[in-house]
């Protein structure tokens, strides 16, 4: 865990973006186990690629004609019990943070892990999450 003083700002630069900040197990599954609708899944991390690339890109991304209808992010080190969760929708992808997923109707449909974001400008993860964006998101 760490201290909440530190964990806020990067919170906030998601949840002022309009995206909904769940901290439990029961509020992950009452968003990701709806089948219908576009939801995207931040999973949230103080890692240098999180502030770097992934917070800034995905926030980039919704300035877009298209986008999911829901925006959750949950934060790992700190959400324990709602970021397992999370996960548990993401298999068979390994755990990863940061990463984004764009769910569609209830599943799984574009998948941006940790080793996707490293070393990648936000622009150039902007440009990925619009494409899927258009693709589902329509």
């Amino acid at each position: 865990m760490y201290p909440e003083q530190l964990v806020n700002p990067m919170r906030a630069e998601l949840v002022d973006a309009g995206f909904q900040e769940l901290r439990d197990r029961e509020a992950v599954d009452s968003v990701l186990s709806q089948d219908k609708g576009t939801v995207l899944v931040v999973i949230n991390s103080v890692c240098g690629c999180a502030a770097g690339s992934a917070r800034p890109g995905v926030v980039q991304s919704l300035n877009h004609t298209a986008v999911p209808e829901k925006l959750i992010t949950v934060f790992a080190g700190m959400d324990t019990d709602a970021v397992k969760k999370v996960r548990e929708y993401l298999l068979p992808y390994p755990p990863s943070s940061p990463s984004i997923a764009l769910f569609k109707d209830g599943n799984l449909v574009h998948m941006i892990e940790r080793h996707h974001i490293e070393g990648r400008s936000a622009q150039l993860l902007a440009a990925n999450l619009k494409a899927a964006f258009d693709e589902y998101c329509n």
